[in-house]
């Protein structure tokens, strides 16, 4: 084994908060395309029934 195929264990911390840094960005990425898409599909239903959909009759 040569001297530079030892890992220190900073270099393994340092790689272990890059990997939660890119799945916390990956995570909140999701959470807000998943967020617009509950926006859109709102705003589409409210378009789709119309201005008088609550003067109807009871």
């Amino acid at each position: 084994m040569a001297v530079g195929d030892v890992m220190t264990g900073d270099n393994n911390e340092t790689q272990d908060e890059r990997d939660r840094l890119k799945q916390r960005s990956r995570s909140i990425a999701i959470a807000l395309a998943l967020l617009f898409l509950v926006v859109l599909f709102y705003v589409a239903t409210i378009v789709r029934l119309g201005p008088d959909v609550l003067n109807r009759p009871m």
